[in-house]
């Protein structure tokens, strides 16, 4: 649904994107992830045909947004950081000024815009002037300009940025209900925003791809061996001997100890799957097992290894 082959940006003698690949497949929500000055933005601007690339393709809904740019903008909505709202109008008037800029029909408008407004909680407000209206609800109103033509693909650009905790819950559920529907890129540099709405990441730091995956597929590229989490109900010096002969393991490590029951952490040959191996071994010597679980690195500990000077550079 978007493909981005080897796209570079310029501007002037600055590299603000280099060599960037990816692609967000039809349904997807896709975090575009990285820190402030990585190229999220300038990524997403061309995307959405604001700006050109210096060199490289990008393709949405199978129409080159340089070849074919009203067929890749009619098919895009895009909502930057700061909504591109008119403080002037009400919200129903700025709403349907858009959709008959994107096309939509006048007889069509009027249930467009109940849909969508339904769609993003902003019916009890279609009435006020936007710049009267909280922060949360111009965020709301933005998506809204978004979504009016019921595009293919959705580009957000931070959209939660500014928003108190609530605002951010309900933003991100409203992202999280558009997967199946519409093609979702969501950039960002928040880690929670990631967690908690996307299905896949792509990484980008100082202009330049570093990792793309699920962040269970992150985890096993970074780390080099499987961790098991056990919780077990024994002697500990037994439990680390026994789990520590099971084939494949290569390390046993104590970690806590509650009312008789330990957790252990357990390393294993990357690749090679020894739960069942572990709680036979457990309930087989006698012992109490309340939990075992596979256990990786947060997307804090992923972030930061893939953002760090050095490992950036190695890719």
């Amino acid at each position: 649904m978007i493909e981005v082959e080897n796209l570079t940006k310029r501007y002037g003698p600055t590299l603000a994107v280099s060599d960037v690949t990816f692609q967000a497949q039809k349904g997807e929500v896709l975090g575009f992830l990285g820190p402030n000055g990585a190229g999220k933005t300038t990524t997403m601007r061309v995307i959405t045909g604001y700006l050109p690339p210096s060199a490289g393709r990008v393709r949405v809904a199978g129409y080159d947004v340089v070849e074919e740019p009203l067929e890749a903008k009619r098919r895009t909505g895009y909502m930057p950081e700061s909504p591109p709202v008119y403080p002037d109008m009400t919200v129903t008037e700025y709403l349907a000024f858009v959709g008959r800029i994107k096309g939509i029909s006048r007889r069509e408008l009027k249930s467009r815009l109940d849909e969508i407004a339904g769609r993003c909680a902003i019916t009890e407000v279609r009435h006020r002037q936007i710049g009267k209206l909280s922060k949360g609800y111009r965020q709301r109103v933005g998506l809204a300009q978004a979504l009016i033509h019921n595009p293919e693909v959705l580009v957000l650009d931070e959209p939660t940025a500014g928003l108190d905790p609530k605002q951010i819950i309900e933003t991100r559920q409203l992202i999280k209900g558009l997967a199946g529907q519409h093609t979702v890129i969501l950039s960002t540099h928040i880690l929670p925003e990631v967690s908690k709405t996307c299905q896949r990441v792509v990484v980008i730091n100082a202009g330049k791809i570093v990792a793309v995956g699920t962040p269970d597929e992150l985890t096993r590229r970074l780390q080099g061996f499987e961790t098991i989490l056990m919780i077990v109900e024994g002697v500990a010096g037994e439990v680390t001997d026994k789990l520590q002969r099971v084939e494949g393991v290569n390390l046993v490590e104590a970690r806590e100890t509650t009312d008789g029951r330990v957790t252990y952490e357990v390393h294993a040959e990357k690749g090679k799957d020894v739960r069942a191996e572990l709680a036979r071994a457990v309930v087989e010597s006698g012992w109490k097992l309340f939990e075992l679980r596979g256990s990786g690195l947060s997307l804090e500990d992923i972030f930061l290894k893939l953002t760090t000077k050095d490992l950036s550079e190695e890719n």
